[in-house]
């Protein structure tokens, strides 16, 4: 898959040719793979190698960012897949899967999976040696393809975009909230020229106000809603991908403040865009593995019902990104 994720696939490709370069500085010059052992096998799970420790706590000299591919999930046996330790720890270690394992998606970066002989994947044994890793390169786009230079330039990018998001977050650290909110509100102008500010700073469009009830403490709401951040535009969320809207207890069933502030504005049927700035969100920690700190979150929202106040028993309910169900 090295048109998909490309960095994954230039490291492998790299160590087991033993021709790459990170950092101009560290050289892999021999085949790194060979003689390694699959240190962890798990019946009907998965095979794991590439340890040169043979441990699992072993690799190679560096280490890389998590890369993802929405086309490419644990969708079956023979998946190829990095194994590590945490976002961004990827090394050396890899996995192929005996059976479809689709909690590992958006965890482990997939790069490659079983085109012929998954029954020797399925027969290997813990501490079973791989005595070569060939890569075999067809056509001339794979013949011509260089794994150091492929790695380098998705790497660069990344290192690139993180100092990016390091300035941009001492800028925001420097700023009160009064200034931040300010500063937020004139950028959200230039692509929503209607928008509004309240006196806490979110920024809000209103497509329909619904019913005229408003929400009280208490209310039955039954909302649909999409979650993005507001400086990529990535989604990190939505109710309508599940097929499921979210239902709650108002301001008892708590939320992040920017999304009760919100929902505080519309009737039964409404729906509402809010710009919701970090300190009203998850601030600037972020929430780690979810949110990245100092994010400006943005939801569409769609109140399909309203029910009266109802004594709600305290317990536990699932966990919706982008919100703190917190009671």
């Amino acid at each position: 898959e090295f048109e998909k994720v490309p960095m994954t696939v230039a490291n492998f490709v790299g160590l087991a040719e033993g021709k790459f370069t990170v950092d101009d500085s560290i050289v892999y010059s021999k085949p790194f793979y060979d003689g390694l052992k699959f240190h962890r096998v798990i019946a009907d799970f998965m095979i794991q190698g590439g340890d040169p420790l043979g441990t699992g706590s072993g690799g190679p000299d560096h280490r890389f960012h998590d890369e993802f591919d929405a086309s490419l999930t644990h969708s079956g046996p023979g998946i190829l897949s990095m194994a590590n330790s945490g976002p961004h720890t990827n090394g050396s270690q890899f996995f192929i899967t005996h059976k479809e394992t689709p909690w590992l998606d958006g965890k482990h970066s997939i790069f490659g999976r079983v085109v012929s002989g998954q029954d020797v994947v399925n027969a290997i044994a813990q501490n079973d040696e791989m005595t070569t890793v060939r890569i075999i390169r067809k056509g001339k786009v794979a013949k011509k393809w260089n794994a150091t230079a492929e790695f380098a330039a998705v790497r660069s990018k990344i290192l690139e975009k993180e100092a990016a998001e390091a300035a941009q977050f001492e800028l925001i650290s420097t700023m009160s909230q009064e200034e931040y909110s300010e500063y937020m509100f004139q950028e959200v102008l230039k692509t929503e020229p209607t928008a509004q500010k309240t006196a806490s700073g979110l920024v809000y469009v209103i497509q329909d106000e619904g019913g005229p009830v408003k929400p009280v403490k208490g209310n039955g709401l039954t909302v649909h809603y999409k979650g993005t951040f507001r400086a990529s535009g990535e989604q990190f969320d939505a109710s309508y991908d599940r097929g499921q809207p979210m239902a709650f207890s108002y301001l008892e069933q708590r939320m992040i403040p920017g999304f009760e502030e919100g929902l505080a504005m519309l009737g039964k049927g409404g729906k509402i865009k809010l710009i919701i700035p970090y300190y009203s969100a998850y601030g600037a920690q972020g929430r780690p593995g979810k949110i990245p700190p100092y994010s400006d979150l943005v939801f569409e929202l769609h109140m399909l019902d309203m029910k009266p106040p109802v004594q709600v028993e305290q317990h536990e309910h699932n966990e919706h990104d982008g919100h703190n169900h917190d009671h």
